[in-house]
């Protein structure tokens, strides 16, 4: 058996690997293979570097001076399938580019297969850590397609904001966890993972789901409280504020806490607004800009409750923010217990409401009619709309054209982690590889919500 080898068979060694893991268009090259203009629009050129800044990029290492190594996409860290390829020298990222589709299930696909009636069941599992933000906002843009958006019962559009605000808490609180866990302080995840439990144990009272729930409907929402609804939710307002204390005294004032998250993955007012950042990220730059205040929806014009903004824009600041923001939420439900009127659950409609369930053991009319809305759905006047609401993560928008049949022509969801994952270039760009968990962790991307 022959021990020569050749420059050759190295050769051909690395162009099967590389062609076994190419993503095309959507990797990241060696330098040697891109020009100074592809390098500029990788690094930044939707942000109109001037000049000065993209003279500095053609003074770059050469390629045998750096390497480009994986980050993911196996689920650990990277919050779900999700490829990051970053370019080091030595153990700072020089280049990052996010890499995604591997979670892809086409459900806005599916969602011009399904009828508007049933809409609710397939985004809901987009970003399943706030699944009534999907339900809401579909739910919200079939109305207002409908011309009924002026029209849904009072307790209903009250019951709506009391599910989102926890939803926004549940879903924090399983940021805390997981970017405790990230950070190296195990305990949070037990904490964090213990508190959403509960949140979610009442979810299950309502919905009878702990996620994915198709629970708020076009035209208001598939049940109403049930009986004991108040005290559950009093027991969790008055359970959370010692648990957030705690959280303070682990995570808030530790200097090791702190070293690892300030100063690390800036990001600036000017870049996150180019980029379309929204939620915690665009806040945590001192942009004050909450679709909750800036551009109410429900009756949260009625609400007071403050907009929480850093000043850094940095790991520690999205971290604060979000903390900050599950005692807001919890003052926002206090306020919703206070006024949430009786009446009906869902619009009297007969074109869009299936009857009550106890008529259908009663009536044969009644039993044509829920066969017909579950088999055939209603129709959705022609026309095109967008809605917007705000979701733990951001905006999260919903586009439906409608060409007057039972199925939206055309739908889009405006997902707030597809958009806030390509933020994430800019940064690492000249961190430690030691800090890029610290960075995604702090972007909280679910990529059930990017891969849609």
């Amino acid at each position: 058996m022959s021990t020569d080898t050749d420059n050759t068979d190295n050769t051909d060694f690395y162009s099967r690997f590389q062609a076994g893991t190419s993503e095309g268009e959507q990797g990241l090259r060696l330098r040697s293979e891109i020009s100074a203009e592809e390098l500029m629009r990788e690094v930044g050129a939707v942000l109109r570097m001037s000049e000065a800044d993209v003279a500095l990029l053609e003074d770059h290492p050469d390629d045998d001076e750096t390497m480009i190594i994986n980050m993911g996409p196996q689920h650990p860290s990277t919050h779900g399938v999700l490829r990051l390829m970053l370019e080091l020298q030595g153990e700072t990222v020089l280049r990052c580019k996010p890499v995604i589709g591997y979670l892809h299930t086409g459900m806005e696909k599916t969602g011009e297969q399904l009828t508007y009636a049933q809409g609710s069941t397939n985004v809901t599992r987009m970003d399943y850590v706030s699944p009534l933000a999907n339900e809401l906002v579909f739910s919200m843009a079939t109305e207002k397609l409908l011309g009924i958006d002026d029209e849904i019962p009072e307790r209903a559009v009250w019951i709506r904001m009391l599910l989102a605000e926890l939803n926004r808490m549940s879903s924090h609180l399983l940021f805390m966890a997981t970017n405790g866990m990230d950070l190296g302080a195990v305990s949070m995840m037990i904490y964090g993972w213990r508190e959403r439990e509960e949140v979610l144990r009442f979810f299950q009272e309502v919905t009878g789901l702990r996620m994915n729930h198709n629970y708020i409907r076009p035209g208001g929402v598939a049940a109403d409280l049930p009986a004991g609804w108040r005290d559950s939710v009093m027991r969790l307002l008055d359970l959370l504020p010692d648990r957030l204390e705690e959280y303070d005294t682990l995570m808030t004032g530790q200097p090791i806490w702190r070293e690892r998250l300030q100063g690390v993955g800036v990001i600036t007012p000017t870049e996150a607004l180019a980029l379309g950042a929204t939620g915690p990220i665009l806040r945590s730059t001192g942009v004050e800009w909450d679709l909750r205040r800036d551009q109410p929806y429900l009756h949260y014009d009625e609400m007071d409750f403050d907009v929480i903004v850093g000043s850094y824009g940095d790991c520690f600041d999205r971290y604060a923010i979000r903390l900050a923001e599950i005692r807001e939420s919890m003052e926002i439900v206090r306020q919703i217990l206070d006024r949430m009127p009786s009446g009906n659950y869902r619009i009297q409609d007969k074109k869009v409401t299936p009857p009550p369930r106890a008529r259908i053991d009663e009536s044969m009319e009644a039993l044509i009619h829920h066969f017909k809305i579950f088999t055939e759905g209603f129709k959705v006047p022609e026309g095109e709309v967008y809605v917007a609401v705000e979701s733990p993560r951001g905006e999260i928008g919903c586009y439906i054209a409608s060409d007057g049949s039972a199925n939206p022509y055309r739908m889009h969801m405006r997902d707030p982690s597809f958009v806030n994952i390509q933020c994430l270039p800019h940064m690492m760009r000249g961190g430690l590889v030691a800090d890029a968990v610290a960075v995604i962790s702090s972007v909280d991307p679910v990529l059930g919500g990017v891969d849609r």
